[in-house]
């Protein structure tokens, strides 16, 4: 019983740092904006998608952001924070 008991808390374990290694930060500045799908693409090449939460609008060709992002199961990378960087 115990043992049945250590392996599903290990398990679980397991998905939880699987989940958080999928959560990446970026930085750079914006190189290029698709409003019509909701994307913004950075200096390092990277395109990111916006959730509706995140405006396009808000942003600006030029402006240097972080952004920090997961990259679904489709290789899609989401956005959940988009901030201001130094």
């Amino acid at each position: 019983m115990l043992n049945r008991l250590l392996t599903i808390v290990a398990a679980a374990a397991l998905a939880l740092a699987a989940g958080t290694a999928m959560a990446r930060d970026e930085t750079g500045t914006i190189t290029n904006i698709d409003a019509k799908a909701d994307q913004i693409t950075l200096s390092t090449g990277t395109t990111i998608n916006l959730p509706e939460k995140i405006e396009v609008q808000s942003f600006k060709v030029g402006e240097r952001v972080a952004v920090r992002y997961r990259i679904e199961k489709s290789g899609v990378r989401l956005a959940s924070r988009v901030s201001p960087a130094k």
